[in-house]
Order: structure tokens, then C-alpha cells, then sequence
């Protein structure tokens, strides 16, 4: 029997192939897709460049706008005596244009509002001229070298204030000397000092009693005002005419005085002359608090001014308040002592 030579062995052979042969399906279907993808893209530019180059040899012809006949005018309503309000929603009011967004509630005023004063005008006053060393005269029966307040009123001021404007310098001041007082005073009817009853109903009476002040009127400011122009002076004197209208002064009546077509306030030369008025004007003024009255020319002179002594009258008060605490400590170290010696 005739022997056949053995038959080779293919399994190893196929071990080794088949890690090769499961590859190749996904190679080949991977250059498929990468094939196709370029293809597609191939196709897209040469159709793109066909649309471009014929866009570019025949522009399109523009449409025109279609036209819509013409409306007719609305009828016009007929007129009322009333005319109608817009109609509001709930979103604001509805105008023209459709709704609108509502307005917000500001108050915005135009200019800053004064604000009230502590004490009333007294206005439309006949204001007269008087001056430091007046003489005696028909309108003037009373010689002004002395005040309700003060006997050596002209001595203390200095001297005569001349009312002749050629004898006043720019700052309202007379020529020749620098006034001892403030050169910007007036005169009102009424005086504390001989009407004590009807001076404790003075608004400032209790703070100006606690200063010490002897007269609580004196020297306090008042503004007087004429036209647009207002100046601020200190009461020095009583007048005119009178000293116990208190009606008038503090209460608001018209003045009692009939004499000077009713005048009643007197104001100095330098007063007429930063108000720019004559004897006879009619002009409005009120007491004012010292922290109402602004810098000027009534600021600058005289030892009664406030603005110069206000440092001294915090320094006198301080001392009166040290006086008075010393004083209530003695009083207690004596009824201390007093009681010791009664157990």
C-alpha cells in the first residue's frame, strides 16, 4: 500500500491570518466613507460656482412694491362743548401713538421755596429818616443825642452822624470818625423798660433776661426790605412818636401814630442809603433770630454789634454760669454742715 507523505497543518497559519483578515472589512469601509465625503464636497463647489457665474451674467430685475389704493378719510366726529378725555388703561394713558407708560408723581419745584420766617412782616410801613445828634424840629420834637436806652448815645457813637450823603463814606459810614456803635440802627413805638408788663409777652423775653440784658428790645436785628433790596439794622431807639405801641410792634395792628402820614419806623442814613430811599417810603420789615442775618456792612462796626461781641458774651455767659454753680455749692455745703451739727 503505497504511503502518502503527511498532510500539512493550516491551523497555525490561520491563527496568524486571522487578526489580518477581521482588519481589512474596517479599512475598507472606512476609505468608502472618506470617498464619498470628498465626492459630495466635489459636487457642492462646482454647483456653487454655477449659480454664481450665472447670477453674475443676469442680475434679477427688482420688484416694485406693490401699491394699495388710497384710503379714504375718517369722518370727523362732531364737535362737543366738553372736549373728551384720552382713555386711560392700566398701563397709563392712551394717546396718539398708542398706550403710553404712566407718568411718575414728582414734584420737582423750579426754584429753591423760602423758607417761613420765625417772626411775620410787618408790611407797606412809612419809614422816616433819623439820625445821632438830631436837633429839635417841627417832625422831630425830640433832640436824638440820647436814646430810651442809652443817655450818651451820641457820646457812645462817636459823634454826629451826619445824614448829608457828601459826609458818608462808601461803607455807610460818617467821615471823620469810626462809629463806637453800629451805624445801621432804628427806632419802633415801644419801649420794654417803662411797659414791664406788656415786655414779659415778648417771644425772646426769658432768653434775653437770662443773658442779663437790662432791655430785651435793644440791639435786637430787624430786616427792612424795599423793593428788591433788604438790609439788616439793630433797634437802638424808641419812636416814632410814641413807645408803648405794642399792638403794632409785636401784634401785627397798624401803627397808632397818625402823625408823618402814620409813619412808623425810623431807620438811619445808612440804612436810606443801602435801601436807596427818602424819608416817606413805604417799607416792609420783621425781627429776624443773630443766625438769620447774612455778612454786610452792618457786621463791621460798633461795640454793641453782635457779630464783633459775640465772643465776649460767651465768655460772660460761661462766667455767670461758673458764679452760679459756685454759688449752689455753697448753699449745699452749708446745709450739709448744718445738719451735722443738729444730730
Amino acid at each position: 500500500m503505497a504511503k502518502y507523505p503527511p498532510r500539512p497543518s493550516f491551523l497555525p497559519v490561520m491563527r496568524r491570518l486571522l487578526p489580518i483578515l477581521s482588519f481589512v472589512p474596517s479599512v475598507a469601509l472606512a476609505l468608502t466613507l472618506s470617498a464619498g465625503s470628498s465626492l459630495a464636497d466635489i459636487t457642492t463647489k462646482k454647483t456653487s460656482k454655477s449659480s454664481s457665474s450665472s447670477s453674475s451674467k443676469k442680475p434679477a430685475a427688482p420688484q416694485k412694491p406693490a401699491t394699495k389704493p388710497a384710503a379714504k378719510p375718517a369722518p370727523k366726529p362732531a364737535a362737543s362743548s366738553t372736549p373728551e378725555k384720552p382713555a386711560t388703561t392700566s398701563s397709563g394713558a392712551r394717546g396718539a401713538i398708542g398706550a403710553m407708560a404712566p407718568m411718575p408723581r414728582v414734584y420737582a419745584p423750579t426754584r429753591a421755596r423760602d423758607a417761613a420766617p420765625k417772626y411775620p412782616w410787618r408790611k407797606d410801613i412809612v419809614t422816616t429818616i433819623f439820625w445821632i445828634g438830631e436837633q429839635p424840629s417841627e417832625n422831630n420834637p425830640v433832640p436824638n443825642h440820647a436814646s430810651s436806652w442809652d443817655r450818651q448815645w451820641q457820646l457812645n457813637f462817636g459823634g454826629y452822624d451826619n445824614p448829608d450823603r457828601d459826609a458818608r463814606t462808601w461803607d455807610f459810614c460818617p467821615k471823620g470818625f469810626t462809629p463806637g456803635l453800629n451805624p445801621f440802627y432804628v427806632a419802633l413805638p415801644f419801649n420794654d423798660l417803662t411797659n414791664p408788663e406788656v415786655a414779659r409777652r415778648i417771644p425772646w423775653f426769658k432768653a434775653r433776661k437770662a443773658d442779663g440784658s437790662k432791655s430785651v428790645c435793644k440791639d435786637v436785628w430787624l430786616s427792612i426790605r424795599c423793593g428788591n433790596k433788604t438790609c439788616f439794622a439793630q433797634w437802638q431807639d424808641c419812636g416814632p412818636f410814641t413807645t408803648s405801641d405794642h399792638a403794632y410792634v409785636f401784634g401785627g395792628s397798624q401803627p397808632m401814630n397818625k402823625e408823618n402820614n402814620g409813619a412808623g419806623l425810623d431807620v438811619s442814613p445808612a440804612v436810606r442809603d443801602f435801601l436807596g430811599i427818602s424819608s416817606g417810603a413805604r417799607c416792609d420789615w420783621r425781627f429776624c433770630e443773630e443766625s438769620e442775618v447774612p455778612d454786610g456792612p452792618w457786621s463791621r462796626y460798633g461795640a454793641n454789634n453782635t457779630f464783633l461781641t459775640k465772643d465776649a458774651r460767651n465768655n460772660e455767659r460761661i462766667r455767670r454760669q461758673y458764679e452760679e454753680l459756685v454759688r449752689k455749692r455753697e448753699d449745699w455745703l452749708k446745709k450739709q454742715a448744718a445738719t451735722r451739727v443738729i444730730k
